[in-house]
């Protein structure tokens, strides 16, 4: 697919990897194609039984022994060479050698072709989980236009530094993270974020590796090394999702060790004791103990878990969360309260201009348009905030004072047109005429959590600025969807009580905390574990990952700083709260899921023992039984990769 096609595809277009050649896709598929060719085999060697040609018949269904339990067999060997410890795919190799030796040929090999039909859509399970990296990894651009001197030269990504700049055009995936310093395009990021509507982006605003520039050239600075980018940081998190094991799936797998020498050791018992107790016949007695083997099994108990966990986790990356490992999977659902770091997590993290009040007898947009010139010459967060402001609402173009002083920790002093300016705290241009001003406006403003910033030139104050972070579009309506979930909902903040107290109201949060500094974010995580029991912590900041680590689950906001992504159990790749109750629906879908898998998987083992040992259930419907639970609860653990219900 060209980058140009890629362009006019759709914003959530799956990018499937296809084998380079036809030999790569036939060994893609080798455990699947075995298990089917066993299977004709199978149905060969019964043809041939049923014309008394038992030579022929036992042929095939050796053939269908050998190609179609090579692989289980193996594995089974393998793991338990390297374990040294039995497992489930030695009792199925047992169970169908035993059939054969007792003369259920048709039997022991039907067990065989179904046992690889099961371990064949497992794998197709894992392949399928994987699907989300190999994604990402074919649409990685592997060469990058760099410009120099205004010259264009492609060259492989790895050989892109900080600063470069880079020219992408439309159609093409931006090759590393950067900032647009010419031009302006919109972009599909459904690969970062796993938001479908693409976003529009001009000169100073950022760009993500592995993201598609619809319809405007543009070129870009590189602000990150290629393994060091947001697009890097994702398949690293998912890889590392995918080799951590939950709770359950741990447990299930020390379970299997132990129950694997039980059953073999019960089966070792029955193939002599019902002959003396029960007065069995020796065939009987060995028959018995063969379907034992087999029902006993614990092959879709085995496979409860890990299937519905790893497309679960495919399902979260193809939305924009990433979980690091099962474990953190699995708990999300038990959490019973969320504390929030405020300022970048519930609020944008970036002051607004909310309040201008002007001296009545000034022209409001001349006035903005003087402070908005002043401040453009500053870098200060409060200072890129009105100018902002200016320009979101205003299309004249800024003037360039004659001077500027830049006073640290109180503001900024200019000359424009001949006049003297002071912008900046009220300590800066008087603390008595600032609280005087307007009937005392300020006052009011600040007692509501903003900061305040003042203007004043010869002829006195003549207007004062209030700036608030303003809380996020989507956080009152995520944190009303987490209460609804009966989660209760805690804001964490170093800020004062007045702005806590403002943001708390604007959120509709729960609780709120001010005033604290990292370790108290620690100490005040750990006091609601004690009250709540299970407790996520939600930041994005260097000064939470401390909190981070200290909840039983830790949500990073993709955005943050790299420590708070590396501490967190969890990463939403776009700072969209609401993420947070899509992961819990999912870990809840999961452990429901996975709960069904089990009481399912242990209810048909103990119909089928039971059935067996009162003569009801022969050798065929055994493995029908035994293998069919297990290819249901995988079925079912595919749900998992489905929306979430």
């Amino acid at each position: 697919m060209s980058q140009g096609q890629l362009a006019t595809a759709s914003t959530n277009e799956q990018v499937n990897i296809q084998p380079s050649n036809r030999f790569e896709q036939f060994f893609l598929h080798l455990e699947l194609i075995a298990a089917l060719v066993s299977g004709l085999f199978i149905l060969i060697g019964w043809l041939f039984s049923k014309w008394d040609n038992h030579t022929y018949s036992i042929t095939f269904y050796l053939l269908a022994f050998i190609i179609g339990g090579f692989a289980k067999t193996k594995e089974g060997i393998e793991e338990t060479i390297k374990n040294k410890d039995l497992n489930v795919e030695m009792l199925m190799v047992f169970a169908a050698i035993g059939s054969a030796i007792i003369g259920y040929w048709a039997e022991g090999a039907m067990l065989i072709f179904i046992f690889a039909v099961s371990g064949a859509l497992e794998t197709y399970t894992n392949n399928k989980s994987q699907k989300e990296i190999s994604t990402l990894l074919s649409i990685q651009p592997e060469t990058a236009v760099r410009i120099v001197n205004g010259q264009e030269t492609t060259i492989p990504v790895s050989e892109l530094k900080v600063g470069d700049q880079i020219l992408i055009k439309p159609g093409e995936r931006i090759p590393s993270d950067g900032v647009i310093i010419q031009g302006s395009t919109t972009i599909d990021e459904s690969t970062i974020s796993g938001e479908s509507l693409p976003i529009t982006k001009g000169e100073a605003e950022e760009i993500f590796a592995g993201t598609i520039n619809l319809n405007g050239a543009i070129t870009a600075q590189v602000t990150k090394p290629s393994n060091e980018t947001v697009f890097q940081k994702i398949i690293e998190l998912v890889q590392t999702a995918q080799s951590e094991k939950s709770p359950s799936q741990l447990f299930i797998e020390r379970f299997e060790g132990a129950y694997v020498k039980i059953v073999l050791l019960v089966v070792l018992i029955m193939m002599f004791l019902p002959h003396f107790l029960l007065d069995w016949s020796w065939n009987v007695t060995f028959y018995r103990a063969m379907i034992l083997l087999v029902v006993a099994s614990p092959c879709a108990l085995v496979a409860s878990i890990m299937p519905a966990t790893l497309s679960a986790i495919s399902n979260g990356a193809r939305r924009g969360i990433l979980f690091k490992g099962g474990v953190h999977l699995e708990s999300l659902s038990h959490v019973k309260a969320i504390a929030f770091d405020k300022t970048g997590t519930l609020t944008k993290g970036k002051p607004e201009v909310t309040d201008m009040i002007v001296q009545p007898n000034l022209n409001k947009s001349e006035l903005l348009r003087t402070i908005a010139s002043i401040e453009n010459r500053s870098n200060h967060p409060l200072a890129i905030a009105i100018v902002n402001y200016w320009k979101s609402n205003y299309k004249d173009n800024l003037i360039h004072p004659e001077k500027i002083e830049d006073i640290p920790g109180k503001g900024i002093k200019a000359w424009f047109q001949n006049k003297e300016w002071l912008i900046g705290k009220k300590e800066f241009v008087g603390r008595q005429e600032a609280e005087q001003f307007e009937n005392g406006v300020s006052l009011s403003l600040e007692s509501s959590g903003k900061t305040v910033v003042y203007i004043k030139n010869p002829e006195g104050i003549v207007a004062a600025i209030g700036l608030q972070d303003i809380v996020r579009p989507e956080t009152k309506k995520s944190l009303m969807v987490l209460q609804n979930e009966g989660i209760h909902t805690v804001m964490i903040t170093g800020d004062s009580k007045n702005t806590a107290k403002n943001i708390a109201a604007q959120a509709n949060i729960n609780e709120y905390i001010a005033e604290c500094m990292p370790e108290t974010k620690v100490a005040t995580i750990k006091k609601i574990k004690e009250h709540y029991g299970i407790v996520a912590m939600v930041g994005d900041g260097v000064n939470d990952a401390p909190a981070l680590a200290t909840a039983h689950v830790g949500i990073a906001m993709g955005e943050g700083s790299d420590v708070a992504m590396e501490t967190a159990d969890v990463v939403l790749m776009k700072n969209d709260l609401s993420r947070i109750a899509e992961a819990i629906r999912l870990s809840k879908k999961m452990n429901r899921i996975v709960k069904q898998n089990i009481i399912f998987s242990l209810s048909v083992i103990m119909l089928l023992i039971a059935s067996n040992f009162l003569k009801f259930l022969n050798l065929p419907l055994g493995v029908i039984g035994h293998e069919g639970s297990t290819i249901l609860v995988i079925l079912n653990s595919l749900r998992c990769l489905r929306s979430i219900d």
